[in-house]
């Protein structure tokens, strides 16, 4: 075999993150129009879960709708109007059939591109990402967006005093381009995994709301983020003292604090953005980095880790050095009225 010439990277090409963007829910739902409900005191959600408050969907708000929004936030952030793949993470689509990622398509002007949904709960965007990988390694797309979204309140009850406060709706999007070891923005290795024989741990039987069983799940979500945080920093030549900002998906805030001390990463390194957007599921990573990018928090050159874990059971980690790029967040009509008559 000969060997490369010198500068001649035959490497094969990466995904770089060159566009993000967000979409919250209109409707703020504060702790105590729940604890009301519930009959417990205010306090007592938000210290089980950190959550103040979060944002909700009206009955006339789809999953499409929020996804176009998304969508449209991370198209401006990365300048681009067009993408070659539209991948669409959702535990909450519109309708068994079809797919929602295919009319999302075609509302965003994308026409008879690939267009398709995945189904892995809270873990959808690591999913996801390990998926366009494959679109850009093999040459099939330079340009993927990734889209997650959740309305998980109408799968919740609103008596059940396991779930009743956890969950807000939202969507954020990324762009992805093919690029170039080394690159800012670069996606390094994706580890996933899955374990059915817990599946009922957390699940929505048919027909039915959201039906959890929150010690279980506790457990094997610190369990499971750690594990897979671990092998993602290792896969990318990183050890933990090289992470500067550590994003596991927002459960809860105890599962945060939880899993930031089983790695061994103090408090400053962990970014935690549940308090006022509740746990958003697929979304909840990309809305902690949007939040963390907007205050400061995050810096280009950053060397951050991002886990997930969601009902399946599945999780999933991966890393990348934190590109300059915008954040855009957007927000319909619909919110820009509610906030005025507040």
């Amino acid at each position: 075999m000969t060997a490369p010439a010198a500068g001649d990277d035959r490497r094969p090409p990466t995904v770089v993150l060159c566009g993000l963007g967000t979409a919250q829910a209109d409707l703020l739902i504060s702790n105590a129009e729940i604890s009301e409900r519930l009959g417990v005191a205010d306090d007592w959600i938000s210290s089980r879960t950190g959550i103040v408050e979060r944002r909700r969907v009206d009955a006339g708000t789809s999953t499409a709708d929020l996804a176009v929004r998304a969508a449209t936030a991370a198209l401006t952030s990365a300048g681009t109007h067009s993408a070659d793949v539209v991948i669409l993470a959702t535990a909450t689509p519109d309708h068994r059939m079809p797919g929602t990622a295919p009319e999302v398509a075609a509302r965003l002007g994308l026409h008879s591109i690939p267009a398709f949904d995945i189904a892995a709960a809270c873990t959808g965007l690591p999913y996801a990402l390990q998926v366009a990988k494959g679109f850009v390694a093999d040459g099939a797309a330079r340009r993927v967006l990734v889209i997650t979204v959740d309305r998980l309140s109408h799968l919740t009850d609103p008596e059940d005093r396991t779930t009743a406060a956890l969950f807000g709706d939202g969507g954020a999007a990324i762009v992805v381009r093919r690029g170039q070891p080394g690159e800012p923005g670069v996606v390094g290795p994706v580890v996933l995994g899955a374990d059915g024989w817990h599946a009922d741990a957390l699940v929505v039987p048919h027909g039915q709301f959201m039906r959890m069983r929150g010690r279980e799940v506790f457990q094997h979500a610190v369990t499971r983020m750690s594990q897979a945080a671990e092998q993602a920093a290792a896969a990318a030549g990183w050890s933990l003292g090289d992470v500067d900002r550590f994003v596991p998906h927002q459960a809860n805030a105890r599962i945060t604090k939880a899993v930031g001390r089983r790695l061994d990463l103090d408090g400053g390194r962990v970014l935690d953005n549940i308090a006022h957007l509740g746990n958003t599921s697929a979304a909840s990573i990309l809305f902690t980095l949007a939040h963390a990018a907007s205050n400061g928090a995050l810096r280009p050159g950053h060397r951050v880790l991002l886990a997930a874990f969601g009902a399946g059971l599945t999780w999933g980690a991966t890393t990348l050095t934190w590109p300059d790029v915008p954040c855009v967040a957007e927000q319909s009509d619909r919110s820009h009225q509610l906030e005025a008559a507040r």
